[in-house]
């Protein structure tokens, strides 16, 4: 009997582990999208509340399937939670973070810090990089979601009066 692992163990690697988490965060987000609140009248609608979330999480279940099922010729794991579990943790410890200074630092400072620090925590660390990836680009999103389509951003607890 050749000393070969299982056809399952050798299907296994990094990619197939992040896409298989992504698919299941991607269904519980579509299921969740049920429960988004809609105006009486709404259901007859094209365009409501629930639109842009159930996009999101069909795009994510697509993009996590193909990934999923894709041929990778990379050299496969010994275990699949052989992961970066400390950028992980960043990236978790970021998020969190944001969700707490969304509402203290306003939409602009926060979104451009998350932005900049997950930047850096994936490995970028030239200067102009970092703001002028997350400054501008944020600024920009937020005048057109506020001017352009009437939404309105948290300014934040700091620039009150």
């Amino acid at each position: 009997m050749p000393d070969s692992p299982p056809h399952f163990i050798s299907f296994i690697n990094r990619d197939r582990v992040a896409a298989l988490l992504f698919l299941l965060l991607c269904l519980y987000y579509r299921w969740q999208t049920e429960n988004i609140m809609m105006i009486p009248g709404d259901e007859f609608e094209p365009f409501t509340a629930r639109t842009v979330p159930k996009f999101l999480a069909y795009t994510g279940i697509m993009l996590s399937l193909l990934l999923l099922f894709s041929r990778s010729d990379k050299q496969q794991l010994s275990t699949p939670f052989c992961l970066h579990w400390p950028r992980l943790i960043g990236f978790v410890m970021l998020m969190l973070l944001y969700g707490w200074g969304l509402s203290y630092l306003g939409f602009i400072l926060a979104t451009s810090l998350f932005l900049m620090f997950g930047f850096y925590l994936l490995g970028e660390r030239r200067s102009t990089v970092l703001w002028g990836a997350s400054f501008p680009f944020v600024t920009a999103f937020y005048w057109l979601l506020t001017h352009g389509l009437g939404v309105y951003l948290e300014s934040g607890l700091i620039f009150q009066p």
